[in-house]
Order: C-alpha cells, then structure tokens, then sequence
C-alpha cells in the first residue's frame, strides 16, 4: 500500500513538473502549441506519458502513478475554474492575442518579442491563402497558435470576378530584405538587382536596407511590398 511519504512525494514532484512544463511551454512560444490549448497541451501529453508509465513500467507500484494523474488533472482543472472566473489571471496563464500586422504594418517588435519570423508569418498566411504580404491590414497571432487575418478592403467579400472584372495576376511574394540585410539569393532569383532595389528604397524614402524590417516582392504582380523598422501605423 502507498505510504503517506511516497504520496507526499509524488504529489509535490507532480506540482514541480506541471509548472516546470508550464514555464517552458510558455518559453517555446505559441506556435510550438499549434491547434492545442495550453490546457489541452498539457494535459494530453502529461496523461499519456504518465498512462504509458503505468502500462509498461512493473518495476513500480500503479498507485505512485495514479497519484500523479490525479494531482496533474487536478491542477489543470482548478486553472481552468481559476482562469475562466478572472481576466487577469486568464491573461497571464492563456496569454492575449497578438497583433502581428496594423493597417498593413509588420509590427516586429511584437514579433520579436515571440521569436516570430517574417518567414513563419508569411508561411501562416499561405495556410490562409493569402500569397501577397501586400493585401493584409490586419493579423493577429490567437492564444491557440493559429493566425487571423483581416484583408484590406479591397480585397475583401466582393472580389473583382464577382463584378466581371479581371483582377489583377497573384503570385508568391520572396523576401528581399529580412531584418535589415538583402537576401541576395532571392533577389537574383527574381531577376532582380542591387540598383533596381536600392532605386526601389529611394522612391519610399529610404536610403538604406538597414532601415527595412521586412520587404517582399510578388514577380506576378511586380508588387514591392516594404516594412521599415519602428514604423507606427496611423
């Protein structure tokens, strides 16, 4: 029979490798949790390890295991009551949303702060179907991981095929500048040049690759797409 002491260590070695999990899940960033709530994260792969441990480890007792399947249920259950009953509380363990883009602004001190690169954004959006950085005025990075995105008007609902109008040709947007220095590979790819770009950075008064955050250009379109460092968005 389980004595109180073995219970009394499973218990707190349960607490410290919930929390422990906790602060590196939370560390990875979001987009290591997917589709998954934090909770459901958790739980899930918590049950399983302790389930697979119960199944196949004979050289321990069941019931140390039952103990911590019940303390790590338990904990994630009083967290949910404990987050659904305040804000702040929901806002601290869940996390808030995060905007990504404004008004068609790359907000890379937000990214940053996430380890979110312009070529997981851009990758985000193409599970969107959304293929021109260009057309996006909003997204925002959800707790689950997942993107949202709110196009521009103009390309929103009523599409130029609806009203018999060519629309303009899509296309991949490649990235030319990522956080202040020239991907010259793409460049080249795009049958592009140095002159061409720096012309192109001029005409948006800009007189240096340092000062870009992000540039993208779409080929099919010819669109040059530019996010400078620190911009604010009206």
């Amino acid at each position: 029979m389980l004595s109180l002491n073995e219970a009394l260590v499973v218990l707190v070695r349960s607490l410290i490798g919930f929390f422990t999990l906790f602060v590196f899940a939370r560390l990875l960033g979001k987009q290591e949790i997917s589709q998954l709530s934090f909770f459901d994260y958790v739980l899930g792969i918590t049950i399983g390890s302790i389930a697979a441990s119960l199944s196949v480890d004979l050289s321990s007792r069941a019931w140390p295991h039952w103990v911590g399947l019940f303390t790590w249920t338990i904990t994630v259950f009083a967290l949910q009551l404990i987050t659904f009953k305040s804000k702040n509380a929901n806002r601290y363990l869940v996390g808030e949303p995060i905007i990504l883009i404004k008004n068609g602004l790359v907000m890379e001190d937000n990214m940053k702060k996430l380890r979110y690169t312009i070529a997981d954004l851009l990758k985000q959006l193409r599970n969107k179907d959304v293929f021109d950085l260009s057309r996006v005025d909003f997204a925002i990075l959800e707790t689950n991981g997942q993107l949202s995105v709110l196009l521009k008007p103009e390309y929103q609902c009523t599409t130029p095929g609806d009203m018999n109008i060519t629309p303009p040709v899509s296309g991949l947007s490649t990235e030319l500048i990522y956080s202040g220095i020239i991907i010259e590979s793409n460049l080249k790819a795009a049958g592009l040049d140095r002159l061409w770009l720096d012309t192109q950075l001029k005409l948006n008064g800009i007189n240096s690759p340092s000062e870009v955050f992000a540039a993208t250009y779409n080929q099919a379109s010819t669109n040059l797409y530019i996010d400078k460092f620190m911009d604010q968005p009206g």
